[in-house]
């Protein structure tokens, strides 16, 4: 997600099951939902540094921190949250998340090389996977096909897939793929590149945003292949965490303190920009996860000292 920090089967994606039906939540028929009397706003410990979001079927969010890699959770009709997972190791962040509908959290460990497998019903860790080693690596965010869940690299032009088995089983630690993003990709060396991820609406190709360049690119699955999204003009520079609802793309841009809207065509080929989500309680967010009409975004607060003492929040705005 953020640069702050120290340095299918993959023959196809068929039809996406898409951020909308993995983050979506329905309540219970017998349940009114009254978005207006839920918090708008979610207090984390004092120290936090919150990262990544993800939003299970039960309506509770799950927050990572940058500091040691512990997931907070939060239920959001009522705002109560709980520590739900310590952090893995020192060094290994929780960044970029998801739930799947087998009530499984994917979590990307940054400078850490790896990503985890967390049960929401229990904390319990399920598998754990080296996806690279050294310094030179950042793996940042993850989005959740039938086929496989795809991580990015910040610090390294590669995605990495994890295909899952029949029943949607996980797979061994030797099936991780690792897939080089050719073509158009435009990561300099050194520099800090691919960040958040998607699917395109029609589901055969993945979304990535370079937060450097302010480029999207729609990259092949099955080839690494990438190719520039014609934005008419529009830059998505900062551009950190990504979500797509149908054919609408909110792409979080950290330190500008908004959501850029874009309507994508079915492939994903082309977007227009059709809106911007600003409001007044943005303190750098990193990223969003969707529960019915409302977006919400963890605020990083990169432009302020991380100490013990410092207060984080997560902010709930209208989808619009």
């Amino acid at each position: 997600m953020s640069e702050n920090i120290s340095r299918r089967r993959l023959l196809g994606l068929g039809a996406a099951v898409g951020t909308t039906a993995l983050l979506r939540s329905a309540l219970p028929a017998s349940s009114a939902y009254a978005a207006d009397r839920w918090p708008d706003g979610f207090p984390l410990p004092d120290g936090f540094q919150p990262e990544g979001i993800a939003i299970d079927s039960r309506g509770r969010t799950y927050v990572g921190s940058l500091a040691d890699g512990a997931v907070h959770r939060i239920d959001l009709a009522t705002g109560r949250g709980t520590p739900f997972s310590p952090g893995p190791a020192a060094g290994t962040p929780s960044l970029g998340m998801k739930v799947d509908h087998r009530g499984r959290l994917l979590v990307a460990g940054g400078g850490g090389g790896d990503a985890r497998v967390l049960d929401t019903r229990t904390g319990e860790l399920l598998a754990s996977y080296r996806l690279a080693a050294g310094d030179d690596t950042f793996v940042n965010d993850v989005v959740l096909t039938p086929e496989a869940a795809w991580f990015t690299d910040s610090a390294r032009p590669v995605l990495y897939g994890l295909p899952f088995g029949p029943g949607g089983r996980l797979p061994r630690p030797g099936q991780v793929v690792r897939l080089p993003l050719t073509g158009e990709f435009d990561q300099a060396p050194g520099s800090f590149g691919a960040n958040g991820i998607e699917t395109t609406p029609d589901g055969c190709a993945l979304l990535v945003v370079n937060m450097t360049t302010g480029s999207l690119f729609r990259v092949d699955p099955r080839s690494g292949n990438a190719r520039k999204v014609d934005l008419a003009g529009e830059s998505l520079t900062r551009g950190d965490g990504l979500l797509r609802q149908g054919p609408e793309l909110f792409v979080v841009r950290n330190l500008f303190n908004e959501i850029a809207v874009l309507r994508l065509d079915h492939a994903g080929r082309s977007g227009r920009l059709s809106r911007r989500i600003t409001d007044p309680r943005f303190r750098i967010p990193t990223t969003v996860a969707a529960h019915r009409d409302r977006l919400y975004l963890p605020n990083a607060r990169f432009d302020t000292e991380p100490l013990p003492g410092t207060d984080y929040d997560v902010v709930a705005v209208p989808r619009g």
